[in-house]
Parts: C-alpha cells; sequence; structure tokens
C-alpha cells in the first residue's frame, strides 16, 4: 500500500538527513491527508484509495513540470532544479509509465472496443482510459493522440 511506502520513504530519508525527500514526502502526506478528509462528505471513512492517489501523485508532477517551466522563462534555474528533484522523489512511488507508443496502442484498442469514430466520442474514450490507465498513463499526451486519432 502507498501509505506504507511514504511512511517507509519519510523514515528512511529523516535517518539519512536528505532534507530535500523529507520536505517531498511531507508534501506528499500533507496533500493525502486533504483529500482524505474532502473525501470523508462523500462517505469514505478509511481513506482514499490507491488509484485517487496515484492520480494525486501525477497531478502533483504536473504541477512541478509547469512550474519547471515558468522559472526557466523567469530564468530562475536553481527553483527549476528544485522542482526536478521533486519530480524525481515523487515518481518513485509511480508504476513505470507508458511510453508514447503503448499509450498510442491503448488508444486504438479501446477507440476499437467502444466503436469511437469521431471527436464527440473523446469524452468516452478518455473515461475508459482513465479507468485502465490511472497512474501508469500521462493523460496530457493521451488526449493528444486520441484527438489526432480521432480528427
Amino acid at each position: 500500500m502507498l501509505r506504507q511506502q511514504f511512511n517507509e520513504a519519510l523514515k528512511t530519508a529523516m535517518l539519512a538527513k536528505d532534507s530535500r525527500t523529507v520536505s517531498t514526502v511531507r508534501l506528499i502526506v500533507a496533500a493525502l491527508k486533504d483529500r482524505d478528509i474532502a473525501a470523508r462528505s462523500r462517505g469514505v471513512t478509511d481513506g482514499i484509495p490507491d488509484e485517487e492517489v496515484l492520480q494525486m501523485l501525477q497531478q502533483m508532477v504536473k504541477q512541478r513540470r509547469e512550474s519547471i517551466t515558468l522559472y526557466e522563462q523567469g530564468n530562475r534555474l536553481e527553483l527549476a532544479q528544485q522542482e526536478n528533484e521533486e519530480i524525481e522523489i515523487i515518481g518513485r512511488f509511480l508504476p513505470k509509465q507508458m511510453s508514447d507508443a503503448e499509450i498510442a496502442d491503448a488508444i486504438k484498442g479501446v477507440a476499437a472496443e467502444i466503436e469511437a469514430k469521431t471527436l464527440k466520442d473523446m469524452g468516452r474514450v478518455m473515461s475508459v482510459l482513465k479507468e485502465r490507465y490511472a497512474g501508469t498513463m500521462d493523460f496530457t499526451k493521451a488526449s493528444a493522440i486520441v484527438k489526432g486519432q480521432l480528427g
């Protein structure tokens, strides 16, 4: 379970005096607690499932990539480097990401399965992809590939 991995990573980083890992894992744990509290209103009392945790981690990576772009434009390379290190740490908890070719193959399979023909079917395709490949697929890339295939 991912929660145990976070706790173990935090303990290991603290013993190793790895301040970047400690701060990043603490950010992950804090975000997870926020999501758990928000989920209580939906009746989820024992924490969000691992699929939602993976989505949260992917969202954190996406936010950091956007920040890197802005930092590089503002010539703040030390902050961009910090964000890169955080992405690397968060990536340790994510499963292996699919390559562009694997994403394209998965999209072809799903599109054929649900008989998607036009861009109007893009929402259905993306919904199935998110259901099946949460945590392993970059949905920003997938969205662009779906548009290309259905457009």
